[in-house]
């Protein structure tokens, strides 16, 4: 039952859980590409003295991080969207729910007496 009600009010959002997904997945892999140049700098720029080399990779570092901080950001902010918006049409749906039946049910459901 809780599958369904998720499925029913998410599938207005997909593109914003997709685009959380893909922005996510971004910012991990780049997360993870940075420990492999640090090494690479460490062991063909240090090790070798070569300067240049260090300025280079580093560069495609602080390229790498912000694409990181860009993916981390996005997903984010749709995230955000999405949930907000879930938690939004969740509410309505409740209140006109119980707005919609009559004040006898709403005593029955809840054990008072009218």
């Amino acid at each position: 039952m809780l599958i369904t009600l998720i499925r029913q009010y998410l599938r207005p959002y997909r593109r914003a859980i997709a685009a959380v997904i893909v922005f996510q997945l971004v910012a991990t892999m780049a997360s993870l590409y940075l420990p492999s140049l640090n090494a690479d700098i460490i062991d063909n720029g240090v090790a070798r003295g070569d300067t240049g080399y260090i300025l280079d990779i580093g560069g495609v570092m602080l390229l790498i991080t912000v694409v990181q901080i860009v993916g981390s950001i996005a997903a984010v902010y749709f995230g955000a969207r999405a949930a907000m918006s879930l938690g939004r049409d969740l509410r309505s749906a409740v209140f006109h729910r119980g707005a919609s039946s009559s004040p006898s049910a709403r005593c029955r459901r809840s054990g008072r007496r009218r």
